[in-house]
């Protein structure tokens, strides 16, 4: 072949592959990539949610996503260089990635919007406050949510503080999307899983079915009674799919009642294991769940609205076991003897029903469960000589300075839940959240948009 022929064919053959490359592109003109907003994209949690999204992992290799990061305009120029590096990523399924400042574009055709921490500049002194400030912003976010996204939007919540009380918020404020409307329990679900593998010197991906119950970011407990642990090494082996109660394997019942439960307690409490690596993956797996459903028969722990299953009250966000499966997500009411106790239950829900009081203005001050026990104590401390109250009085903040809540549990009501070998599969874990929390919230890091 001369090389005169072979200029021609190489030219035809340039001329089909640019003719092919505008095909494609037309092509993608008529496919609509998968829109995701990502509000207070300025804090760690986004910039640890990006790669993880832009992975393919969450959505599938199959489908490409336009990424929108929403925050305010004092925090624009760290946005635009937050563009640059996932741009830089040159993922095959990102197919754009851009910044909104403006409120009224804000969740434009949107499918997902992940809400990651409020924050304020304005500072607060009482618990009060706190709760009510995060309703301007859950009002904004619901109208806008409503006005501009897709009729099938997802939203998902995450953050270190008032998970409950956010997602309940926004339920109220955007009514038509309620129903796709959840917040993220499994970075709890983590840490515990990870505080008993180094119990019992494995991995934390061999433990399975640890259901988170309660307030997500406050009082929760961990039931471990489903809870089994695969691949672990001892006298008894099995294959992959042979598994063993956790319970049955942790006789240390002195660490399950006071070290398992402070460790988790002072993790959640602070909020600090919520920020970053953790908040993201949590986010991002209960994502793919959402979309491609849970691994079959696993437990799942979620943050969904109540309607009155397990006794727990109609009308408040509840995490709870469940599954994911077509595309949605099911309450798994099917599970025997998870049962809770009347008193267990109140425990739980009575902070997350006057959080939502207070923060609608339908109750003036937040008055923390306190059980029978620390009433008496109360009462018998407020009937001692003058001399001896004032002394005990000085005492009490030191005590709870650092408790949001001031929601401690009581020992003895934690031996009488501990009482016997077969109460051991309910672990409670009163978390109160702190009001150093208050502090997290003005993290010039996590900026947001303020209405």
């Amino acid at each position: 072949m001369t090389t005169q022929q072979m200029m021609v064919i190489a030219q035809e053959n340039l001329g089909a592959h640019i003719e092919n490359e505008l095909q494609e592109e037309a092509l993608k003109g008529f496919i609509h990539p998968l829109q995701v907003w990502i509000t207070s994209a300025a804090t760690p949690a986004c910039y640890n949610l990006i790669p993880i999204l832009t992975s393919g992992e969450v959505f599938g290799m199959h489908t490409e996503i336009s990424i929108t990061l929403f925050d305010s305009k004092q925090v624009e120029e760290h946005l635009k260089n937050l563009v640059m590096e996932t741009q830089d990523l040159a993922s095959p399924v990102l197919r754009s990635v851009s910044i909104c400042t403006n409120v009224e574009e804000a969740f434009r055709q949107a499918h997902v919007v992940v809400i990651l921490d409020d924050t304020t500049e304005q500072e607060v002194h009482t618990l009060e406050d706190c709760l009510r400030r995060r309703v301007p912003l859950c009002r904004l976010y619901g109208g806008l949510i409503e006005k501009n996204a897709h009729a099938s939007v997802r939203v998902i919540v995450g953050g270190k503080t008032f998970v409950n009380l956010k997602t309940i918020l926004l339920m109220t404020y955007a009514p038509n999307v309620a129903h796709n409307i959840i917040a993220v329990a499994l970075g709890v679900e983590g840490e515990a899983k990870a505080a008993l593998a180094r119990k019992l010197k494995t991995s934390p991906s061999c433990i399975k079915d640890v259901i988170i119950w309660g307030n997500i970011t406050g009082n929760n407990y961990i039931d471990l009674r489903k809870a089994r642990i695969y691949r672990y090494d001892s006298a008894i082996w099995g294959p992959l799919h042979y598994s063993r109660p956790v319970l049955n394997l942790i006789f240390d019942s002195e660490w399950l009642k006071r070290e398992f439960v402070e460790t988790l307690k002072k993790l959640t409490g602070t909020g600090r294991q919520f920020g970053g690596i953790l908040a993201a993956h949590s986010i991002a797996t209960t994502l793919k769940y959402w979309y491609h459903g849970s691994p079959p028969g696993e437990i799942v722990s979620l943050g969904v609205l109540s309607e009155g299953q397990f006794g727990i009250p109609e009308g408040i966000v509840f995490s709870m076991p469940v599954k994911f499966e077509n595309g949605t997500w099911v309450v798994r009411t099917d599970l025997e003897d998870i049962e809770i106790s009347e008193k267990i239950m109140t425990r739980m829900t009575s902070d997350l029903i006057q959080e939502k009081l207070v923060a609608l203005g339908d109750m003036i001050n937040f008055h923390p469960y306190q059980s029978e026990t620390e009433v008496a104590k109360r009462d018998e401390r407020i009937s001692l000589p003058t001399a001896e109250y004032t002394q005990e009085e000085q005492r009490i903040p030191d005590e709870r300075k650092d408790s949001m809540y001031s929601d401690l549990i009581p020992e003895e009501e934690k031996d009488l839940i501990m009482s016997d070998v077969d109460s051991l599969d309910l672990i409670p874990q009163a978390v109160s959240e702190k009001l150093q929390s208050l502090d997290a919230t003005n993290d010039p890091e996590g900026k947001t948009m303020e209405p």
